[in-house]
């Protein structure tokens, strides 16, 4: 070998790589957690287990790398429209869940328990995204006035952030969008300066004075 030059090996597949996540998530989907099995994984993908594991460790690693990508940098709404953003912005991470079974959650969460590094990829992955977007529109609707400078932020954080990760967790109900909704202005109505400006905003925003789909609770 020449001086200065160094040995690689065959690039890397990417495409595989994208095929073997799609698989893993649609048999998440199809499935569950406990139903995946990487021989049928890689099979689907049209590779084999040792190319598999040659990417992921473990299941656990390959479905944590796959709900990534599918979530992407996903960024908060920012509007001006503090019921609309706050709504958005939990339905945004709610829909990935969505698609999991009931019990994938808790059992993904189980399997990386047992592993400080990987847990700690479950919470940068599923946990602190949906939380630091709901953080961001509550900070900005904060500095613009929205709220009272009195609420407790990380009281009113969790409380939002929770309905991303609750009912996705234990599995016992699915979470609607007119649900996710409602929850917001419960709890606007008790730290807006002025929920009924907020309201007004909101409705604007889907330009339509009379109506809108946040507030169709509040019209019947």
């Amino acid at each position: 070998m020449a001086e200065g030059k160094t040995r690689t090996g065959r690039p890397r597949d990417l495409s595989i790589d994208h095929a073997v996540r799609e698989a893993a998530l649609t048999s998440l989907a199809e499935v569950g957690y406990r139903g995946l099995a990487m021989e049928a994984i890689a099979r689907q993908a049209g590779t084999n287990k040792p190319a598999v594991y040659r990417r992921w460790p473990s299941l656990a690693a390959l479905v944590l790398d796959g709900l990534a990508a599918r979530l992407g940098d996903v960024r908060p709404p920012d509007t001006g429209c503090t019921i609309c953003d706050l709504s958005d912005a939990i339905k945004l991470h709610l829909n990935v869940f969505r698609r999991m079974p009931p019990d994938a959650l808790a059992a993904l969460l189980a399997d990386c328990n047992a592993d400080p590094a990987l847990r700690e990829t479950f919470m940068a992955t599923l946990f602190r995204p949906p939380r630091d977007a709901v953080a961001q529109v509550l900070d900005t609707a904060i500095g613009r006035g929205d709220l009272r400078a009195d609420a407790d932020r990380e009281l009113l954080l969790d409380l939002l952030a929770s309905l991303v990760h609750y009912r996705a967790l234990f599995g016992h109900a699915a979470t609607t969008d007119a649900q996710v909704e409602e929850a917001v202005h419960t709890l606007l109505r008790g730290v807006a300066n002025d929920y009924d400006h907020l309201v007004a905003i909101s409705r604007a925003e889907a330009g339509d004075p009379l109506f809108h789909p946040h507030v169709a609770a509040e019209k019947s």
